[in-house]
C-alpha cells in the first residue's frame, strides 16, 4: 500500500511540475543556490582538511618538535613571552643524543632561504633550503626518486652535497640526470647526491618538491656553529613501544636538566605534536563549516518558503480535483501524502541541480587552481538530506489542508 501511495504520490507530483514549468523552476532556484552554497563550503572544507592531514601524516603524529613557540593558539596567547624565550642549539641537539633514554632519533633542522640555486645557465631565486643533521631521514617520511640519502660521514664532517626536490630538479637541469652533478646554492658549490620523489604541492608548505636539503653541519661551516637567527628545531622520535607522553616526560626531564632550569621555574621551551595542530586545524574547520551553514541557510530558507507559497497556490488551483479524489473516496491520507510527496519531490530536484552545480564548480577548481576539491558521498546524501527535510518542512501546511477539506464544499468552490 505504500509503495502504491508512493508511486501514484510522485505521478501526481510531476505531471503538477511539468504542468507548471516556470513556476517549478522559480520554486527550484532557492533550493538550488542554497544546496550550492551549503555543499560546495563544505567540499572545499573537506578537501582541503583531506589535503592537510595527508601533508601532516608526512610529518609523523609520534614526533615530537622542540621549540620555543607552543602549537596552541588563543586570545589569550601570550606570544611576547614565549618571543624571548632562547632556541634550540646544537649543543642541546648533542647532549639531548646522548641523555634521552626513551628517543630513538634525535634531529636538528633549520630552513633558509638560499639566494640563488644555479646550474649553468638555469638558476631559481629564492629556494627553501632545509640544512637537517643525519637522522632526519628516521622522523620525516619521503622518498628518493634516484641517488642516495647522506651517509653519516657526509652528514657528520658537512660535505658539500645535496639533496633536491622534483620541482628544482626540473627546472635546473631540464630533464637531466642530476645525480652526481655540481650546482651552486647559498653560494656553495655542491654535488646532488639525489632527487626526492614527487609529493605535489599542499597548502601549508611541507612539501619536499620545491626543497633543496644539506647537511646542517654544511651551514655551521659555511655560516659559523651559531646559527639561532635561523630559528632551529629539535624533532625527536621515540623507540618502538614507547608511548608519546612517556617520550614526552623524558624529553622534559631531559631538557630541563641541560637548560638547568629549576624546579619551580617555569619552562622555557614547548613540546610541540602534529595532533596540537591537528586539533587547532579542526577547530577552523568548524568554523568554516558553521559559516557555510549560515550562508546557504539563508538561501535554503527562502527557497523552503517558495516551495511552502506554491504548495498553497497548487492547492487552491486543484481543489475542484482534491474534491473529486475525495467524492470517489480518496482518503484525507492519500491527499496528505500526494501533496506532501510533491513538495518533496520540487525540494529533491532543486537540490539535485545543486549538488550538480558542485560537482561542476569541483571539477573547474580542480583544473584552475591545481587543487583536488572533491564531492564525497557524505556531502552528497547530505545535501539530498537537507532538500527533503526541507521539502517536508514546506509542504506539510499546505498538504494539512488540502487533506481536511470538504469534499462538496471543494467541488462547489471550483
Amino acid at each position: 500500500m505504500l509503495l502504491r501511495l508512493l508511486r501514484e504520490g510522485v505521478i501526481f507530483a510531476f505531471l503538477a511540475l511539468w504542468a507548471n514549468k516556470l513556476r517549478t523552476f522559480l520554486s527550484l532556484l532557492g533550493i538550488t543556490i542554497g544546496i550550492f552554497a551549503v555543499i560546495s563550503v563544505f567540499a572545499f572544507v573537506d578537501s582541503w582538511e583531506a589535503q592537510i592531514k595527508n601533508s601532516l601524516s608526512n610529518l609523523g603524529n609520534e614526533v615530537i618538535y622542540i621549540e620555543k613557540f607552543p602549537w596552541t593558539f588563543g586570545s589569550d596567547y601570550p606570544w611576547w613571552k614565549y618571543a624571548i624565550r632562547p632556541v634550540p642549539t646544537y649543543k642541546e641537539f648533542e647532549q639531548l643524543q646522548q641523555r634521552s633514554e626513551t628517543a630513538a632519533a634525535v634531529t636538528i633542522m633549520t630552513t633558509f632561504n638560499g639566494k640563488l640555486a644555479k646550474y649553468e645557465k638555469n638558476s631559481i631565486t629564492g629556494p627553501n633550503v632545509m640544512a637537517v643533521s643525519h637522522d632526519y631521514d628516521q622522523v620525516r617520511d619521503f622518498e628518493l626518486d634516484k641517488g642516495r640519502y647522506f651517509s653519516p660521514s657526509e652528514s657528520h664532517v658537512g660535505a658539500r652535497v645535496v639533496l633536491i626536490g622534483k620541482t628544482i630538479a626540473d627546472q635546473l637541469f631540464l630533464g637531466l640526470d642530476p645525480v652526481g652533478r655540481e650546482m651552486v646554492v647559498f653560494d656553495q658549490k655542491v654535488r646532488v647526491l639525489g632527487t626526492f620523489k614527487a609529493e605535489g604541492n599542499n597548502s601549508i608548505n611541507t612539501s619536499l618538491d620545491d626543497a633543496l636539503m644539506v647537511p646542517i653541519n654544511l651551514v655551521r661551516k659555511t655560516r659559523g656553529a651559531d646559527f639561532s637567527n635561523m630559528y632551529p628545531l629539535l624533532l625527536v622520535k621515540g623507540k618502538e613501544g614507547i608511548p608519546v607522553t612517556e617520550l614526552k616526560d623524558d624529553l622534559r626531564g631531559t631538557l630541563r636538566a641541560i637548560r638547568k632550569i629549576k624546579p619551580a621555574q617555569e619552562e622555557n621551551f614547548a613540546l610541540n605534536q602534529i595532533s596540537l595542530l591537528a586539533n587547532q586545524l579542526n577547530a577552523l574547520f568548524g568554523i568554516i563549516g558553521v559559516i557555510g551553514w549560515i550562508i546557504g541557510g539563508f538561501s535554503i530558507l527562502v527557497g523552503g518558503f517558495g516551495i511552502a507559497n506554491i504548495m498553497f497556490v497548487s492547492v487552491y488551483e486543484r481543489t475542484g480535483q482534491i474534491g473529486i479524489q475525495k467524492a470517489l473516496g480518496a482518503k484525507n491520507y492519500f491527499i496528505l501524502f500526494q501533496f506532501l510527496v510533491e513538495s518533496v519531490v520540487l525540494s529533491l530536484l532543486g537540490g539535485l541541480f545543486g549538488l550538480m552545480l558542485v560537482y561542476l564548480m569541483t571539477l573547474i577548481a580542480a583544473n584552475a587552481l591545481d587543487f583536488a576539491v572533491f564531492l564525497s558521498a557524505s556531502n552528497f546524501w547530505l545535501g539530498i538530506f537537507v532538500s527533503a527535510i526541507i521539502g517536508v518542512l514546506a509542504g506539510i501546511l499546505p498538504a494539512i489542508r488540502a487533506s481536511r477539506m470538504n469534499p462538496v464544499d471543494a467541488i462547489r468552490s471550483s
